[in-house]
């Protein structure tokens, strides 16, 4: 195992008008599980091809335990890779495919068959080794291509959204047992996905991209109670936290007729630049209150999971059923609630739960 190291690494495409990914910063500890998370384009792919020698580096450095592998082929990183499209020879037996680079590495025959079949036992897929990957099912080939870079040992695990081929219900049957077989393993993994909820509920840590920028990195719930900018903010969690931008008059900060309360250090802060406050807030975290006690709001859409219902509703004037915010403001419930379509509604926010960022720059403010 060892730790990974990402000192102002950068990656500039040629004729790109920016950085693929820029000046990353983010060390990785020796066994930590980190996801890397964000939106398609934001760098997340780019800087694991990049620690896997498959990009180059253009500024910068990264290193792998205290050894710099900028400029290594990616053969001399004691790195082993797992990709979207498990990457199986189809002419192989699953056996064949798992001990393939252990062949090519001049293992000996004996030691091959002994590490297919530890690994093979820990994925479960003793009774397959005699199998080609088209027998297989998507879950089982992801398992196969886990159990190709488990035989290896390497220093770290790098997974580029291994499970985004997988049907639903297999992706949360197949990410937990990823999560709990890199525990066991505790090998450094390097983790990307773009789906939040993969990143939030696998990771030890989770690192958030934008735009090739680094924009938060720290654990789960870390991110889910203090997010560091709007961004943050409204990307992780499902549905996505509540962002509304309003006045900042003496109190708080007004919104749709209703007046959320902020503290005035933190008011000021947040509306030094032209008076503006951007704020957020958790669907759970709101709740009904009486006619003209909170924010006034329509309801468009009712969505009954059984467990929970969500209103996806819009701010509403005071006085009228005028929309006033073309955003969906989004409340968690209790399920089967006489709430429909077309009502008007006031809300509350639970106190304490209110989250304050400066509208122009974007960045919280505590």
């Amino acid at each position: 195992m060892a730790t990974v190291t990402f000192d102002r690494a950068s990656r500039i495409y040629p004729k790109s008008d920016r950085p693929a990914v820029d000046a990353l910063d983010l060390a990785i500890a020796d066994g930590e599980f980190l996801v890397l998370v964000g939106p398609s384009g934001c760098g997340k792919s780019t800087s694991l091809r990049m620690l896997a020698g498959l990009e180059e580096v253009d500024s910068g450095s990264i290193l792998i335990g205290d050894r710099d592998v900028t400029d290594r082929p990616p053969k001399d990183r004691d790195i082993a890779m797992v990709f979207q499209n498990y990457a199986l020879y189809p002419h192989m037996t699953v056996g064949e495919n798992m001990g393939f680079a252990l062949k090519l590495a001049g293992v000996a025959r004996s030691e091959i068959t002994t590490r297919v079949a530890e690994a093979a036992k820990i994925l479960d897929l003793t009774d397959y080794l005699e199998r080609r990957p088209k027998a297989l099912s998507g879950g089982q080939r992801q398992r196969v291509a886990m159990g190709r870079a488990i035989v290896r040992s390497p220093q770290v695990f790098l997974m580029d959204e291994p499970l985004s081929n997988l049907d639903a219900k297999l992706r949360v049957q197949t990410r937990t047992q990823i999560a709990a077989l890199v525990k066991r393993l505790r090998t450094t993994t390097v983790y990307v996905t773009h789906d939040q909820v993969e990143a939030m509920t696998m990771g030890d840590r989770v690192a958030v991209l934008k735009d090739g920028v680094l924009q938060q990195c720290d654990t789960p719930g870390a991110l889910y109670d203090r997010p560091a900018n709007v961004f943050v903010a409204g990307f992780i969690g499902s549905p996505a936290m509540n962002l509304v931008t309003g006045d900042a008059v003496d109190g708080g900060v007004r919104v749709g007729g209703a007046l959320l309360p902020v503290p005035r250090q933190q008011l000021a802060r947040a509306a030094a630049s032209n008076g503006k406050v951007t704020v957020g807030f958790r669907p759970e975290t709101m709740h009904l209150v009486g006619e003209g006690q909170g924010i006034p709001v329509l309801v468009n859409v009712v969505e009954q999971l059984g467990s929970d219902a969500f209103l996806y509703t819009k701010l509403a004037s005071e006085g009228t059923d005028d929309v006033l915010h073309p955003s969906d403001v989004v409340v968690r419930t209790e399920p089967r609630s006489s709430v429909a379509a077309g009502q008007k509604l006031w809300l509350g926010v639970r106190e304490g739960a209110l989250h304050v960022f400066d509208a122009q720059t974007q960045q919280r403010v505590d």
